[in-house]
Order: structure tokens, then C-alpha cells, then sequence
């Protein structure tokens, strides 16, 4: 069965949460005897792969603006779909699926995954958001299945759309942590074990970043910070340099946090393996990866009290306001002042091995 895959930037290591997804997801799926094409936008290609893990890879152009390239290379990478001889077009996210009548008018099985409501995100404009609730209408009413990745958009899709059937609940995976130390990286930042804050996503609006940041700094100007050392460490970057992320950056610098910009492996697992907490304070998510991914280190966790958030099911104290700067600031506090903690969070439901399953019998029951 051949499946091609559009909707993400491109695997492996290009920043996102649906390109994370992504890159765990398909190797397993391939390793499931399916044949996967997964075709990726050429500005964010930075190798000449054709494979990778099992995977082939077909990348086509597409425009780097952030209103337009999406929509321009999902139509590239239908058509390309269609020349493929695809038995299943997998969309990601509902900007790309605005597309997926075109598809079915070519005469393809479409599976469509729901990642969020992005025309919540604070980046876009009036415009912006009409086409985004649109491509969500698309696929709700046009796809032959649409997999969701929490209860809240299950129900969203339902209250809005009425569709409920051939919907599928397929929880965000997270991979085993890969526990490391890398004193070589930490000396370069200027951080120590246990004596920092993670902030770990990109820097958009959305995920509020600069109450991070706020926080942070109120904890300095009430001296709670003097002689432990504690630092604020935020891992990321974004995809388009905007008025957003410079003043984030600059507010950063100002007040001594450190700025790693994108990374993945080593460097990465060393920060979530030693972090005091992660923080994420968004207003808007899905089902956070970042956020599992702290989970599965142990580490304690500080998150926004946003639906998604909240369905991930942490205690009470790990949820703070969504936009209270100052509460934010006293959870910190006391994360501070305790013993460095390690918690057994129950990661089961959000298994990869278990997901590629589930992705795979959604695939199986399109030939019925």
C-alpha cells in the first residue's frame, strides 16, 4: 500500500511539533510493510537526501512566506501524489487541508490529521484565519478518515462539523529518553545541572515565551534567585524572523537568558536530562510534544492551564493561569526553593510503537 505524506515542512531535523510527529511516526509505519513517500518543502532542506530510515523523501519547492507556502506546495505535492500512483494521501494540519477536495477530485483515499486549531495562533491576520477554519471545514467534511491527537478536538470537530465518523482518537507519541550529560555544551552555554528553567518550542507568539521571560526576570528583581545559580535557558528559534522574535530575543538578552537557538540530539536530551523544570506557557497547542517529551525525562513541569494542556492530566500544582505573569513567577519560586525532583509520569497511551499501530489499521480499513 502506497501512502504519500504532505502537510510538514520535512523529516529529519527541521523544527515543529507536526515534523517531529512525523519523523517518529513513518519510519515505524514503513516498518510496518507500507510503502511511505513523505514530501517536504525545499527552503527548510538542508541535505540532498532521497531516504531516510525507510522513508522516501521527494522535496519540491515551495515559497518561503509564511501566508502562502503551505497552500502553493500542498497543490505541488497532490499532483505529485497523483503521478506517484498514491493509494493514501496523509494530510497534516488544516492550512494544507484545504486542498483535500482537489485531492479526492483526482480520484485518492485521503486520511487527514487534525493537529490544533491554528487559526487560533496569534501570527495570523483576519485572512489568514478565514482560509485556516476553511481548510479545517475541507477536511472534517472531505476526508475518508481524520485522525485527532486529543479528546479536544475531537469534540471540537464534532460540535462544529458534526462528523464523527471514521474519526479517530491517536494520541502524540514521545520517544524513550535518551539520558545523557554533556559538560562540554553546558560549560559553553554558562549552565550547571539542576540550576536552570527549560523553555523548548518556537518562538511564536502563541506559546507566550515572553511571560517565560517576565517571570524570570520578576524572580531576579524580588532577589529570589541570589546565590543559586538558576538560570533560564530557552531551547528554539523561528521559522520567519518577525517583530515577535527579535523583541523576545532582545528581552531575553537583557535579562541574562540563555538563547541555545534549534537543537536536536545530544545537546537536546542533556538539557531535558538536567533541567531544574520546563515550562510552557502557551495559549495556544494541540497535544504539546515538547511537553511529553519533558514528561518522559521526569522532569517537573510548569504548563498554561489551556484545554490541551490540561488533558494531559498533571496535578493541579503544575497548572498555572494562562497569561497570569505572576503566578507563573510564584510556581517557579517554589520549584526553586524545593529539592530537585524526578516524577514518574504515565507516558503508556502516548507510545509510538502503540500509534503506528493505530495510524496503520486506519490505512488498512481504507482498502474495505
Amino acid at each position: 500500500m502506497k501512502i504519500v505524506v504532505t502537510g510538514t515542512r520535512g523529516i529529519p531535523n527541521i523544527m515543529g511539533g507536526v515534523e517531529t510527529h512525523c519523523e517518529e511516526l513513518f519510519p515505524r509505519i514503513v516498518s510496518r510493510g507500507f510503502d511511505v513517500t513523505l514530501i517536504r518543502r525545499s527552503n527548510y532542506v538542508q541535505d540532498d537526501l532521497t531516504e531516510w530510515n525507510g522513508v522516501k523523501l521527494v522535496t519540491i519547492p515551495s515559497p518561503k512566506k509564511k501566508s502562502l507556502e503551505a497552500i502553493i506546495h500542498t497543490f505541488r505535492a497532490i499532483k505529485r501524489a497523483k503521478k506517484l500512483g498514491a493509494d493514501v494521501l496523509h494530510v497534516h494540519a488544516i492550512g494544507p487541508a484545504l486542498l483535500i477536495p482537489y485531492a479526492k477530485l483526482l480520484g485518492m483515499k485521503v486520511v487527514f490529521t487534525h493537529h490544533g486549531p491554528d487559526y487560533d495562533r496569534d501570527k495570523w491576520g483576519f485572512a489568514a484565519k478565514t482560509i485556516l477554519k476553511l481548510g479545517e471545514r475541507m477536511g472534517c467534511m472531505f476526508a475518508d478518515d481524520v485522525i485527532v491527537i486529543s479528546n479536544v478536538i475531537k469534540n471540537l470537530i464534532a460540535k462544529k462539523y458534526g462528523r464523527t465518523k471514521n474519526v479517530h482518537l491517536i494520541y502524540n507519541g514521545v520517544s524513550k529518553p535518551e539520558i545523557c550529560d554533556y559538560p562540554e555544551y553546558f560549560e559553553e552555554l554558562g549552565i550547571e545541572k539542576g540550576k536552570y528553567i527549560l523553555g523548548m518550542c518556537r518562538f511564536v507568539p502563541e506559546k507566550n515565551l515572553h511571560h517565560l521571560v517576565e517571570a524570570y526576570r520578576q524572580l531576579i528583581i524580588n532577589n529570589e534567585l541570589r546565590n543559586k545559580g538558576i538560570k533560564l535557558v530557552l531551547a528554539g528559534d523561528t521559522d520567519f524572523e518577525d517583530a515577535y522574535s527579535l523583541g523576545l530575543k532582545e528581552m531575553a538578552r537583557k535579562n541574562g537568558v540563555v538563547l541555545t537557538g534549534f537543537i536536536k540530539g545530544r545537546k537536546l536530551h542533556a538539557l531535558l536530562t538536567n533541567c531544574r523544570c520546563y515550562c510552557l506557557p502557551s495559549s495556544h497547542e494541540g497535544l504539546p510534544i515538547a511537553l511529553l517529551e519533558a514528561m518522559s525525562y521526569g522532569v517537573k513541569v510548569v504548563v498554561s492551564d489551556i484545554p490541551a494542556n490540561l488533558e494531559v492530566g498533571l496535578l493541579k500544582e503544575d497548572y498555572f493561569h494562562c497569561g497570569d505573569v505572576e503566578e507563573l513567577s510564584s510556581k517557579l519560586s517554589a520549584i526553586i526553593e524545593q529539592p530537585l525532583q524526578h516524577v514518574d509520569y504515565d507516558m503508556s497511551k502516548y507510545d509510538w510503537e502503540q500509534i503506528a499501530d493505530e495510524v496503520g489499521g486506519v490505512y488498512q480499513g481504507l482498502k474495505k
